[in-house]
């Protein structure tokens, strides 16, 4: 039977209601056989998520104050949850044990894991499913860096010994036993390791949005949702600062080839995003994947005659950054200038250090710092033989009244990187996406 890795987030399982959508889900499709689980998640703008709450018993505990009034109120969480489903199941004897845990001051990453472990308990009850503890399967080195090698030996393992299984998302365990979590968003990464652990043929991530979205709906007004995207793109845009899935989540799945179809669990008839290793597809309109950028961006360029000739002039000026701890985006240069883009602030606090060591190192004419910049990346595999992209980006901002400080296309073809001013970045993105998009 073809294996399905899914993953809901913390929107998808944040109520009894939540849980049902889910469940249908599950079982219109019998691949589906592997679900990873997130924390509760917001059910409006002003609830919490359970996660933060149990970061904040975590913080109150270790200030010697009571956290009894937030941790009831995740208590309350579950039991809504598990009323709402009408299952003949209690949680409380998890909850002593965590309470205990509090007590004797456990670390804020065991805290932190419980959201997700509950919630699975949950989940697999109410499914009918095995349940896996993440903390049995899925390991980090001693440095805290994952452990893939023993991973996905371990985890194999236990997969293959159940047809349905529920495991949480978000944590594993050190060589100690003891609980480790991967950054926020991490149950992504946690359903990208299931489905590689699995050989799953796709890993589902379910959410709140009907796919990724081809620029920042905050400000470009109901943008297109991307119908496929390779990881390559996908990995540009995350970069600049597209979000969806979580940028470390990419790569086992990526490794293995396993496409990713991104979901909206409020509409399981939409088809998504898929994300694949490879396309020969071409968005058929729009030539172009999708637009992101960033704001909070300077630019040190530095001029001097004949820079061009000078071997190892460039290892000094990155030397220099090095030395200060700041990593550079892009490096534009011409004969003889060379401009770093790096973000603002990293550089701020050893601004006047920076440019004097450059100075000294280099011996330049002049090094200034120009500041208030924003990275646009324009993303698609179909700028690769459509000519004239670059021509049309340029007359889009022109046309818009926007000034471009710098322009870099990539050596694959595959993005083109602008800097403008931030005051323009809103009316960049906008200029672009109208471009290429054209609705009916």
């Amino acid at each position: 039977m073809q294996t399905k890795v899914i993953k809901f987030g913390g929107s998808s399982l944040a109520d009894a209601e939540q849980f049902r959508k889910v469940a249908a889900i599950v079982k219109a499709d019998p691949a589906r056989r592997y679900v990873v689980a997130s924390a509760p998640g917001k059910r409006s703008g002003e609830d919490e998520k359970v996660t933060d709450m149990l970061y904040l018993c975590h913080t109150l505990a270790s200030q010697h104050e009571s956290y009894e009034a937030v941790f009831s109120k995740i208590e309350a969480r579950y039991r809504e949850i598990i009323a709402g489903l009408e299952l003949a199941y209690s949680l409380d004897e998890e909850f002593q044990k965590i309470r205990a845990a509090i007590d004797k001051q456990t670390t804020p990453d065991y805290l932190a894991s419980r959201g997700e472990y509950l919630n699975s308990l949950v989940l697999a009850k109410f499914l009918g499913f095995a349940f896996i503890d993440a903390a049995s399967g899925v390991f980090f080195n001693e440095d805290g860096t994952f452990d893939d090698r023993h991973t996905y030996k371990a985890l194999s393992a236990l997969l293959s010994a159940e047809t349905y299984a529920v495991i949480p998302g978000f944590y594993g365990s050190l060589p100690n036993g003891s609980i480790k979590t991967f950054s926020r968003g991490g149950s992504d990464i946690t359903g990208s390791i299931v489905a590689r652990a699995a050989n799953a043929a796709i890993y589902e991530n379910w959410t709140d949005v009907s796919g990724m979205l081809m620029a920042d709906p905050r400000i470009v007004n109901n943008p297109r949702v991307i119908p496929e995207i390779t990881y390559r793109e996908l990995r540009e845009l995350a970069y600049m600062g597209a979000t969806v899935m979580h940028e470390e989540a990419i790569f086992p799945v990526r490794e293995a080839r396993i496409p990713i179809n991104i979901r909206n669990t409020n509409a399981p008839s939409d088809p998504g995003t898929m994300i694949v290793s490879q396309s020969d597809t071409i968005p058929e309109d729009t030539i172009i994947t999708g637009v992101a950028g960033r704001l909070g961006f300077s630019s040190i360029t530095i001029e001097k005659d004949r820079m061009n000739t000078e071997v190892g002039f460039g290892r000094k000026v990155l030397g220099v950054l090095e030395h200060y701890g700041v990593s550079f985006e892009h490096v534009p240069t011409g004969i003889d200038t060379m401009s770093v883009i790096a973000s603002t602030a990293s550089i701020t606090p050893n601004r006047d250090a920076i440019v004097g060591r450059i100075f000294r190192d280099t011996s330049a004419d002049s090094v200034t710092v120009e500041g208030s910049m924003a990275l646009i990346a324009v993303v698609g595999r179909g700028m690769v033989s459509a000519k004239g992209t670059a021509g049309r980006v340029c007359t889009a901002l022109a046309d818009s009244g926007v000034n471009i400080r710098m322009i870099d296309q990539g050596s694959g073809e595959h993005n083109i990187l602008l800097g403008v001013d931030e005051k323009d970045y809103a009316a960049a993105l906008n200029a672009i996406y109208e471009e290429f998009v054209h609705e009916s």
